[in-house]
């Protein structure tokens, strides 16, 4: 059987060149349109293959879905089903879209039922987000927040090269991309004050991150070992975790972030499969001391994943101001998740896991606008002539990932979010 991940496999739908939706990608995404209600998508070039349709016209007999779970407007459904059933459903998708394949291909009007134009169609959140989690995994990251705020010598905390840090977050403020999020308020102690001001927040950043959706995991009081915790992950997204960097200076001592991040978080709307991102799987960094036996991992664990991130004034053209890499991450997927477990910690289906700031050793890669302007020192220079610190009222955000061996590209589309002024 030939693999759904093979470069060679072409679609009879047409795919442009440089689509981040190729056949060997086929995420999963909700999706719908004034006609249709919200249901289960795979994104297939400029077009939206809909699943519920092919259940119903036959095309999807001997799989462990129902037509309930195809109608769902999440993905926690089909994801509920297990790696196993997803994989073969990808793998039927794969093979009906196939240009070798005469099945669908060959019934024109089956083709008009199922496959629909991706700009008639509104994509929605992808997954019903039970419980959510946000690393802080990339060394980069920390140690430039450690040199801005603590000391430069020692800029990383004593816990950070032994454990994937990471906070309990807010799930319910997650969007999905097109949807505008307003500037945050809350108590700020500005410079040289003895006491708080209240108001809108004035250091408004972004922060580039991925995110991953689990499936079940184990009972509560059980562990998922580094060996196995691929086979908990169903995909991925991008994932903006919006941050006010004012409230959040001033709130996040003893116990952390809160206000500063659980406002908004925003999400792409195609969630690519680990399968799919097998082929750019890369060996990650060093990691010096030695971790503790159960973060140990075999193989290669990271993923080249090549990351930007665009700001586009109001009435204006977008300037992209940071260019970043998944695989800079110090800490892994499999590692965060292990870590997650190992206090016997149940994960459930539809879980999302945010990576942290995913920022590179060049300051051009840096993931978010407290690195890239250096606190507000180094104001960044927009095509239009403006200049930026932090990110102003009707700016969007727009982040972009892709992974490519120079032939096939998987993309996870965008994540485009405009800030609105405070309510």
């Amino acid at each position: 059987m030939i693999s759904a991940n093979d470069p060679k496999l072409t679609s009879w739908v047409n795919v442009p060149d440089h689509s981040d939706f190729p056949i060997q990608n086929l995420p999963f995404g909700i999706f719908k349109t004034p006609q249709m209600d919200a249901r289960v998508g795979v994104a297939i070039g400029e077009h939206v293959l809909d699943l519920k349709a092919l259940h119903v016209l036959g095309y999807l007999e001997n799989l462990p879905f129902t037509l309930d779970d195809l109608s769902s407007n999440t993905l926690n459904p089909i994801i509920h089903r297990g790696k196993v059933a997803t994989r073969e459903l990808r793998n039927r998708v794969s093979k009906l879209l196939s240009s070798d394949i005469p099945d669908l291909r060959d019934k024109e009007h089956h083709v008009k039922q199922a496959l629909l134009p991706m700009g008639d169609c509104e994509m929605l959140l992808p997954v019903e987000i039970g419980d959510y989690t946000d690393f802080y995994s990339s060394i980069e990251h920390a140690t430039n927040v450690g040199k801005m705020f603590r000391d430069p010598a020692n800029a990383l905390l004593p816990n950070w090269k032994h454990i994937p840090v990471g906070y309990h977050g807010r799930s319910s403020s997650i969007v999905v991309s097109g949807t505008p999020i307003h500037r945050p308020k809350g108590q700020m102690l500005p410079a040289d004050a003895d006491a708080p001001v209240f108001g809108p927040c004035k250091l408004l950043d972004f922060e580039l991150e991925m995110a991953f959706i689990t499936y079940p995991g184990k009972p509560m009081g059980d562990s998922i070992g580094t060996s196995e915790a691929e086979n908990y992950i169903f995909g991925m997204v991008l994932f903006n975790d919006w941050s006010a960097r004012d409230i959040q200076k001033w709130e996040y001592v003893p116990l952390g972030p809160f206000l500063g991040k659980n406002f908004a978080s925003s999400v792409s709307a195609w969630v690519v499969t680990l399968d799919a991102l097998e082929p750019y799987k890369v060996a990650g960094p060093a990691q010096d001391p030695p971790v503790l036996s159960y973060l140990e991992y075999d193989g290669n664990r990271n993923y080249d994943i090549n990351l930007e991130v665009g700001i586009q004034p109001e009435g204006n053209d977008e300037t992209v101001i940071c260019r970043s890499n998944f695989k800079y991450m110090y800490w892994n997927m499999s590692q965060q998740l292990a870590h997650h477990t190992v206090n016997g910690c149940n994960i459930r289906g539809g879980d999302m896991m945010a990576s942290g700031t995913i920022s590179g050793k060049d300051e051009t890669s840096y993931g978010s606008m407290l690195e890239l302007s250096w606190k507000g020192t180094k104001p960044l220079k927009l095509s239009n002539g403006e200049e930026r610190k932090f990110i102003n009222d009707n700016d969007e955000v727009i982040m972009r990932g892709h992974a490519t061996n120079g032939d096939i590209r998987i993309g996870f589309g965008e994540v485009r979010s405009k800030l609105l002024p405070t309510r």
